[in-house]
């Protein structure tokens, strides 16, 4: 992939860097706060080398993979410093679903390799010990055990600093407000009965928590910005910490504290009791509706239960190992496409993503294979649904939180159950058997269209192309095609599907690219150059994606005719010693009649 490209192809679709209030990525897509959501152009977007797919709702997710790191390092050093002043502006009304889903993400998606990368460092020394290679006592185990766990102790520092990321409040004063829950002091009073203004104080162990750090920056996001409008500027840069610390922190001891420790412990107690009555069921439910929920961000919901059980539990049973059933089941799919498939470009894509997802990283197979063929996404959802009813009945835990995946696999190590991870196991190779026999026998390769038919640009009268007034055009010295004189309002729509490759700045030519190669000439009028792109108005940029019927310009018939110019349309295909040009008999033609067809020679 060339990373630089494909930087400055996303910067230019997405309005510029002057559009962009904020952005970061996570472990697959680069995520665009914008100022004005409207300035995208989603599908020359999708048409990118490297981009697998394009969601935008409150952010514009644009999907790139594994190579998401190297894109974001170039996106960054084209756009420089971002001002986070900026406010974004859009005339679209967003749901209050999509305002709280991105406010999840922004608060527990940058929590996750910090949690990840402790559990796992945490699930391979449980397996060291479970093979009788590092004693639980010895020292080494100690200190790499406390490593571990200080991503899932510390949880609630973590949660403020992104909180107050996302609330565009200072985070390390979110932090210090946070902090004092697990002060030492602090825990000690508490353990024995704190009494603060004569009221009793509920004893909560805050570590491991994540809801109560949530509300207490809410709560701080409040004062700061409030505090900050109405303190004189000499004294706000101590004033407003030290009165948003000495508010929040007793409201947090008294009320929001144990508010969120309360709806954790609930939160937890639902899952369980949800996965106690319906067992297997749920996870084999859960694995056939993962696809869905990856391809349209849903996902991410399942974060804050996912870290708020970890922390709470120190395990998880229902999530994670669904998620190795649909991970594994991308994976085998994708290898079967990449084995049965003729086309090239495929076979390099299922193969990449066969591999992604075989790690745990779903999101170009999702969308480079399984999306793109039905037969394909429901052999997923069928090897998703059994293989997670099998782990759901054999009741698999995950110890550590990162996408489920053969390098991850030790986070189902159960030292109180060493079957735990032979099932997982078990799973993995099911999920991916059937997957694959599931995908190879389903899957068939479409057979490509080497047939196009052109609808007419503009609505006027079929001129042959040795009868137009200019000797470049009549003697084809351009190519072969077919002019048109119109007698309606001048719009030159696109004849079919493809890519704009040129829109001279004068508005008077396009060049268009069809899905088998063809490029395609439109220039309206003879010697309308001279205009200057008077009487023209694009529509369409360089690198945009058309559908057929799409308007590519419009231009004023009369007023070109009255400036002297004769406004004769001629459709040029300019490679056309490549193809076979079948021209329409018919004398008059409207934007709705057949006027072309072109195959490639020799298919």
């Amino acid at each position: 992939m060339n990373y630089k490209k494909v930087a400055e192809d996303v910067l230019k679709h997405i309005g510029g860097k002057e559009n962009i209030s904020h952005f970061e990525h996570c472990s697959t897509r680069l995520r665009f706060t914008l100022v004005n959501n409207d300035k995208v152009n989603i599908s020359a977007l999708e048409s990118i080398d490297g981009v697998v797919g394009v969601r935008q709702n409150i952010q514009t997710q644009i999907i790139i993979g594994n190579e998401v790191n190297e894109v974001y390092e170039e996106v960054r050093k084209l756009v420089g410093e971002v001002s986070a002043s900026t406010t974004p502006i859009s005339n679209k009304k967003v749901p209050w679903t999509s305002v709280f889903l991105d406010f999840l993400v922004g608060v527990f998606q940058p929590l996750v390799p910090a949690i990840a990368g402790g559990g796992v460092l945490k699930s391979i020394l449980l397996l060291l010990n479970l093979c009788g290679i590092l004693p639980k006592d010895s020292t080494a185990f100690v200190v790499f055990n406390q490593i571990g766990d200080a991503p899932l102790y510390f949880l609630p520092l973590l949660v403020a600093v992104s909180t107050a990321k996302k609330l565009k409040v200072n985070e390390l004063v979110a932090a210090s407000a946070v902090g004092v829950l697990l002060l030492p002091a602090v825990t000690k009073l508490l353990t024995e009965g704190l009494v603060l203004f004569g009221l009793s104080v509920q004893n909560i162990a805050y570590a491991y928590q994540v809801f109560p750090a949530i509300l207490t920056v809410l709560l701080y996001a409040v004062l700061e910005k409030q505090l900050t409008k109405y303190t004189p500027k000499p004294i706000r840069i101590f004033f407003v910490p030290m009165m948003s610390l000495a508010i929040t922190v007793p409201i947090t001891l008294f009320i929001l504290g144990p508010l969120g420790f309360n709806f954790g412990q609930l939160f937890s107690t639902v899952i369980l009791f949800l996965f106690r009555h319906l067992g297997w069921v749920a996870t084999a439910l859960l694995a056939s509706v993962l696809p869905f929920m990856v391809a349209t961000g849903m996902h991410k919901a399942m974060l804050p239960y996912a870290i708020a059980t970890m922390g709470e539990l120190h395990k998880e049973i229902l999530y994670l190992p669904a998620s190795l059933a649909h991970n594994i089941s991308e994976s085998g799919a994708s290898f079967a496409v990449a084995l049965k498939t003729k086309d090239e470009k495929l076979r390099a894509t299922a193969m990449s993503s066969g591999i992604s997802a075989l790690f745990g990283i779903t999101e170009p197979a999702l969308y480079g294979v399984t999306l793109q063929h039905k037969a394909v996404l429901y052999s997923v959802v069928l090897s998703s649904l059994i293989s997670g009813a099998f782990i759901g009945i054999v009741a698999v835990e995950a110890f550590a939180l990162v996408g489920p995946g053969l390098a991850s696999m030790t986070m189902f190590t159960n030292p109180a159950n060493p079957m735990n991870l032979v099932w997982a196991f078990v799973g993995f190779a099911l999920a991916f058997v059937i997957a694959f026999v599931a995908t190879f026998i389903q899957y068939k390769e479409q057979e490509k269209d080497t047939t196009i038919r052109y609808i007419s640009p503009v609505e006027g009268n079929i001129v042959p192309l040795e009868q137009v007034n200019d000797d470049v055009f009549s003697s084809k010295l351009v190519g072969e095609g077919i002019a048109i004189e119109p007698t309606s309002d001048g719009v030159l729509v696109s004849p079919f599907t493809g890519t704009v490759e040129v829109v001279y700045e004068t508005g008077h030519a396009v060049m268009l690219k069809d899905t088998l190669g063809a490029e395609v000439l439109f220039h309206i009028g003879i010697d309308t150059v001279k205009l200057n792109g008077m009487y023209f108005t694009k529509h369409v940029e360089n690198g945009a994606i058309v559908n057929k019927g799409d308007v590519l310009v419009t231009f004023d018939v009369e007023k070109i005719k009255q400036e002297g110019y004769d406004p004769t349309v001629m459709m040029i295909v300019t490679n056309h010693q490549h193809y076979n040009i079948h021209l329409s008999a018919q004398t008059h033609t409207t934007t709705k009649d057949i006027l072309l067809t072109i195959d490639k020679k020799g298919e």
